[in-house]
């Protein structure tokens, strides 16, 4: 049985190195300022993709990705490891976007891919941590979710048998295909790039990136890698001018502070062991630590 998997991934700022222009002054993340990386729960559901490709020979699967041209940067980067080909919806008017926004865009977009048996995403994304893009999607599309997922056990039978990690145990339960199942950073991390493909699919580009070329560049990255990685924008699936970007995101931020914590004291230890152990039992009483 062959499958249509969709994995759901975002490019994302990386917060360990959030500084000063970190925001904008309408309450926007300047993502321009910090370095973008894969989601790192996405990597968790991609893993989980690929093994149910392993298990179904003839399966696809296609990333789908929503930001800035750069973001095609990230299914470069699942192809290399073992994705087919992908899509990045991409469009000023989707810049903005809150959880409502951003999940309505991509329910559309998974509408135009037709006949997807089963939607991966990660749990969160870093840069937001909300938990509710995955969720959101299933109920815009009207499929069944599963959300914690830590492991695809099988896909046979018109259903999917995902192992999920709650917080105080584990449980296995059974959904209808087609599906959307959000995972968990406690899954597998994803297998390693293939080196056989990286020499295969480093000429795939998106057509911004085509643009940028020279045309001796670009026809040979046409010829190799053709359509791998797709643009669409708010028109071509058919979006709601007003359920995307600014006018269909009802969270607003109102305001933004920059707090800097500083030491308001400070204590030099000598390499001595009585003195570290004097101050480890200090910051266990006071409840620092422990």
């Amino acid at each position: 049985m062959s499958l249509n998997i969709i994995v759901l991934a975002k490019q994302v700022p990386d917060t360990r190195n959030v500084g000063k222009d970190a925001m904008k002054e309408d309450g926007t993340i300047n993502r321009a300022a910090l370095p973008a990386i894969f989601n790192p729960e996405d990597l968790n559901a991609l893993e989980q993709a690929l093994r149910i490709k392993d298990a179904h020979p003839g399966s696809t699967v296609t990333m789908l990705t929503m930001g800035l041209p750069r973001a095609s940067e990230i299914i470069r980067e699942a192809i290399y490891r073992g994705a087919d080909k992908g899509v990045v919806l991409t469009d000023r008017v989707l810049g903005g976007a809150d959880t409502l926004a951003t999940s309505y865009s991509l329910a559309q977009a998974v509408k135009k891919m037709e006949n997807a048996d089963i939607i991966l995403g990660g749990r969160q994304a870093i840069d937001g941590d909300t938990a509710q893009v995955g969720p959101q999607i299933a109920e815009k599309l009207g499929v069944p979710q599963v959300t914690y997922a830590e492991e695809i056990i099988s896909v046979a039978d018109g259903h999917v048998t995902v192992k999920r990690r709650l917080e105080h145990g584990v449980e296995t339960v059974k959904a209808p295909l087609p599906c959307v199942v959000t995972v968990t950073g406690s899954a597998d991390e994803c297998r390693p790039r293939n080196a056989q493909r990286v020499m295969r699919f480093k000429y795939a580009a998106s057509p911004t990136e085509l643009k940028a070329l020279d045309q001796q560049h670009a026809e040979h990255a046409q010829s190799r890698c053709p359509g791998i990685i797709q643009e669409w924008n708010a028109e071509f699936v058919e979006a709601d001018p007003m359920q995307i970007g600014f006018p269909g995101s009802p969270t607003k931020v109102k305001s933004i502070e920059n707090v800097v914590f500083t030491a308001k004291e400070s204590r030099k230890l000598d390499n001595d062991d009585a003195q570290i152990e004097e101050l480890i039992k200090e910051l266990i009483a006071n409840h620092t630590i422990g």
